[in-house]
């Protein structure tokens, strides 16, 4: 079903309560709603990406203090892997801050990487810039669940933000996702300094790409001293729960993410966001290069709500055989 834009601004502008109450009623009636699915995400090569994403403190165009780092060891991302199942996370995310993938050993390790996650049950996930249909087409043959490939922002404020890669390239990525067969985990980025019709022009095209994607990151900025966005003021947080109820409306099937920016909400803010329909987190100390609340945190939170952490391969029975198995 595609959705006009009109539509979707229609239904961005409606009371916030009523948008909540029905996101809610759309949660429950495609997922379990006393589940949350626990993501890892790891940063498995930090620092020195050529793009110039002005929320980006790896972007060698800007001045954040970061150290660079090389692509990680097998044996080490695999060993973060483990302690991470062993921490309750389901899903472990792999990101490597390049532009795109190039063939070589660099990206025989990482498929290496994906198939030492899947063979431990967890679904694995990665995040390595532009990539071939060709290149999409290994990752799934090693094992890979989902590709993160966000688009950020509206097509029409992509410019303002990075000039390296047009919004063509990313959606050419995600059309390489969908031909190999991979579920895409892609949603955007809030308070870029993007207005509200900004906001309203993303939902749209996340809730119209074919396939939609399976999981939609919502992430509010950190802003990261040293890049261009460093000094914006957070955005409003009524926006960003009533982005994720209109995320949940458009695609009920997705699991929607609190990812970047957690840190600095309020866990009552969190329970009206679960309560929009936001069924999945990043948990753990960080996400690539930015603080994320610790596990702790997290499993007191969903306690005191009623949460249980979801089980991996939930809705493919081949699978979840095989995680039970590992």
């Amino acid at each position: 079903m595609t959705h006009t834009i009109e539509e979707v601004r229609a239904l961005y502008n409606r009371p916030l309560l009523d948008l909540i109450y029905d996101a809610a009623s759309a949660h429950r009636e495609n997922h379990d709603h006393h589940e949350m699915q626990m993501c890892t995400l790891l940063s498995i090569k930090t620092g020195g990406c050529m793009e110039d994403c002005k929320y980006c403190s790896q972007s060698i165009h800007n001045n954040a203090d970061l150290e660079k780092e090389v692509l990680m060891k097998t044996a080490e991302v695999l060993a973060q892997a483990k302690a991470a199942k062993e921490a309750g996370s389901t899903r472990f995310c792999m990101g490597a801050a390049w532009p795109r993938v190039m063939d070589g050993k660099a990206f025989d390790r990482v498929c290496d990487m994906v198939k030492g996650v899947s063979d431990m049950g967890m679904e694995a996930c990665c995040t390595l810039g532009m990539l071939t249909e060709d290149q999409a087409h290994k990752l799934k043959e090693a094992g890979l669940t989902a590709y993160n490939h966000n688009l950020d922002t509206s097509e029409e404020f992509y410019d303002k933000i990075i000039t390296t890669r047009t919004y063509q390239d990313r959606l050419d990525t995600l059309a390489n996702v969908a031909k190999a067969g991979i579920s895409a985990c892609c949603g955007g980025i809030l308070g870029l300094g993007e207005s509200e019709e900004d906001r309203i022009s993303l939902l749209h095209t996340l809730s119209n790409l074919d396939p939609q994607p399976e999981s939609v990151p919502i992430n509010m900025l950190v802003p990261v001293e040293g890049t261009p966005l460093g000094t914006l003021e957070p955005l409003d947080i009524f926006e960003w729960i009533r982005c994720i109820a209109v995320a949940r409306i458009l695609m009920p099937k997705a699991m929607v993410r609190l990812s970047a920016g957690r840190l600095e909400i309020s866990k009552e803010a969190q329970a009206m966001a679960f309560m929009a329909g936001a069924n999945a987190i990043f948990t753990g100390e960080k996400l690539l290069t930015t603080a994320n609340p610790e596990s702790d945190f997290d499993y007191e939170l969903l306690g005191a709500l009623g949460i249980k952490p979801r089980e991996p391969y939930k809705y493919d029975e081949k699978l979840s055989e095989k995680a039970e198995a590992a």
